[in-house]
């Protein structure tokens, strides 16, 4: 499995907005691109947030990453000219343990 992770980090007055955004737009739109499996919305402080992206594969990610992120992507930007800044990283999971007693 690859992940894919975006951190974000956003200024104050923007946070409420981002946020909505993010659960009504853009993550719903990444995941109609069909290359995920799932995705996970995550904040660690005010203002310093993440999303994790599991791709189905190594292909399904080069595939989101040349056929849809630009579009994606200009839209975030259209929507956040300035205030939100990105950081992009692709993980390969090596080793998975599922969690005792949770549901598969």
């Amino acid at each position: 499995m690859i992940t894919y992770e975006v951190t974000a980090t956003v200024r104050p007055d923007l946070c409420e907005a981002y946020e909505r955004y993010m659960r009504e737009r853009h993550v719903p739109d990444l995941l109609q691109t069909g290359a995920f499996a799932g995705a996970s919305f995550s904040r660690s402080a005010p203002g310093r947030y993440r999303v994790r992206y599991e791709a189905h594969d190594r292909a399904a990610l080069d595939r989101y990453l040349a056929l849809h992120a630009p579009r994606l992507r200009q839209h975030l930007l259209e929507q956040f000219p300035e205030g939100v800044e990105l950081s992009r990283e692709e993980w390969e999971v090596l080793e998975a343990w599922p969690v005792a007693g949770a549901p598969r």
